[in-house]
């Protein structure tokens, strides 16, 4: 087995153990170091974003001191979710190993197989429509006369 799934498999067992979250954890890796690692832990703060992809992320960039994780890769027990793969993306990392699938996770309760059907149009659970509005353009031209990163 991998070391890197091995681990993250580890983290997931340490943080299902003291009540942080579900089957789930994560590793990012750079040039053979381990930059980061975490587990979920939705149920332990009450946050539905605190994905061990994510936490991986956020102690990854903050170790490196950028949000640019170009040249990483990430190890999780399990496929990353819709939001967890778009922050994956948003880090550059290019690489992604998991070990076991959606599928796999919504056949004890997951929902994130759900999501990616919403998402390519098959089963729609959420109303998201687009309210015109001319403020918001000229905060996005105003930052951009201001040479503001875009990343």
């Amino acid at each position: 087995m991998n070391p890197y799934i091995q681990l993250a498999i580890e983290e997931a067992k340490k943080g299902i153990q003291a009540g942080k979250g579900g089957p789930f954890g994560a590793v990012i890796v750079k040039d053979d170091q381990i930059l980061s690692k975490a587990c979920n832990e939705v149920l332990s703060s009450n946050d539905p974003t605190a994905h061990a992809e994510v936490l991986a992320i956020r102690r990854a960039s903050e170790k490196l001191q950028t949000f640019d994780l170009s040249g990483c890769v990430i190890y999780t027990t399990g496929e990353p979710c819709p939001m967890c793969l778009a922050s994956i993306i948003w880090a550059n990392i290019k690489e992604v190993y998991f070990a076991a699938s959606a599928k796999e996770a919504a056949k004890i309760g997951f929902r994130d197989d759900l999501i990616y059907r919403h998402l390519r149009g098959e089963e729609l659970i959420l109303k998201v429509k687009e309210i015109q509005n001319e403020g918001i353009l000229t905060l996005y031209q105003e930052y951009k006369k201001q040479n503001k990163l875009v990343y």
